[in-house]
């Protein structure tokens, strides 16, 4: 299991073999024996092997294990394969911290999530996902007001969303089912930390479409363009389109757009797409909008202020918890939260930044 763990952390981190031995000051041949289980580091190296891949070291130790099922990434052709792997074993990583925290816990102490029965066995068109998306919010209480908080709100449906630091704009976010070592699953998605909010809430909901339309779709309709028919419905539903655009339009003022996604969080261009599915505007009005869109480089970057980040918040909640019931140690706290230990009593503690400096 520790060699195992070492050529992990080696993948995650982006380190060949030999990169990994020139950091420890050892050869190729020997990290290959590391990860092989022929030799086994003293605790000096193991310390330095964690410090080159940016882990700490009880991750060499730790028992619980998970597996990524039905992974789908979400990101274009130059995010190759390595580092597609790289960020599976990273979200595994994390994952494993998330079911071992869990497995602390005398009764789950999180939803189930569950596909609602609203979403029919099979859509045959893209249409058909306006009114899917209008009665997943029903079963699930949102209304047709614009969600907050998209990653609360998934966490609290059962969902483990992950924001995953990855220093490459082809990767947006992934969607995986994680079967925990008991035989537990928990659905996964992971969205870059790289990009500003309104694109990863595209992204979270865009993979909350694969998983509540997975094995659905009929023969000729396209995963891809459904997903993000569903994601855009999803976030801007039909009625609230219309109700802020009127039922037809000759054009859109880029200003209002631009208030529009704040108050959604769905971006300028998502606007104008939807207001296009929605047929509020005829599709000569959309191509004006995209070139106007193009001349001002607002494809690559929208004006104004962005949209701030999701952060998720479950998993340090729960470690605060698990503390408070004293079902875990601060020490495993700290670890959990990948933090130092004094670092975890300061911020238990509520103590002041400056006043922690100053000591």
């Amino acid at each position: 299991m520790l060699g195992q763990r070492i050529r992990q952390a080696r993948l995650s981190a982006g380190l060949t073999l030999e990169a990994l031995g020139q950091r420890l000051g050892v050869s190729k041949a020997a990290v290959r024996k590391y990860e092989n289980d022929g030799v086994t580091p003293d605790s000096a190296k193991l310390l330095a092997i964690a410090g080159a891949c940016g882990v700490r070291t009880e991750y060499f130790f730790r028992k619980a294990t998970v597996h990524l099922n039905n992974v789908e990434f979400r990101k274009n052709s130059g995010f190759g394969a390595k580092r597609a792997d790289a960020v599976q074993i990273r979200v595994a990583e994390k994952i494993e911290k998330r079911v071992e925290l869990l497995n602390a816990f005398p009764e789950r102490p999180i939803s189930r999530f569950s596909v609602p029965d609203c979403v029919p066995a099979q859509v045959d068109e893209l249409e058909a996902l306006e009114k899917i998306a209008d009665e997943v919010r029903r079963a699930w209480s949102l209304g047709l007001n614009p969600i907050g908080d998209l990653t609360d709100t998934l966490e609290n449906l059962g969902f483990m969303i992950l924001a995953v630091n990855v220093d490459h704009k082809g990767f947006s976010g992934m969607t995986a089912t994680a079967v925990a070592a008991d035989g537990q699953q928990y659905p996964v998605i992971a969205v870059s930390t790289s990009w500003p909010g309104d694109r990863q809430r595209f992204t979270l909901a865009h993979e909350l479409a694969h998983v509540l339309l997975a094995g659905r779709l009929g023969d000729g309709v396209d995963e891809e363009k459904a997903c993000d028919r569903l994601a855009g419905a999803f976030l801007a539903p039909q009625t609230s389109v219309i109700h802020e655009l009127g039922e037809r339009r000759h054009r859109l003022e880029p200003r209002e757009l631009y208030r529009l996604k704040h108050e959604y969080g769905l971006s300028m261009a998502g606007w104008a797409m939807r207001a296009l599915q929605c047929e509020i505007i005829p599709y000569t009005s959309f191509q004006s909008l995209m070139r106007l869109f193009s001349a001002r480089g607002w494809k690559r970057r929208e004006p104004g202020e962005p949209i701030a980040a999701e952060a998720p918040k479950q998993f340090e909640q729960l470690v605060y918890h698990a503390v408070g019931e004293q079902l875990i140690s601060e020490a495993k706290a700290a670890a959990l939260l990948g933090i130092p230990r004094m670092q975890f009593y300061r911020e238990r503690c509520m103590e002041p930044q400056d006043a922690a400096a100053d000591q």
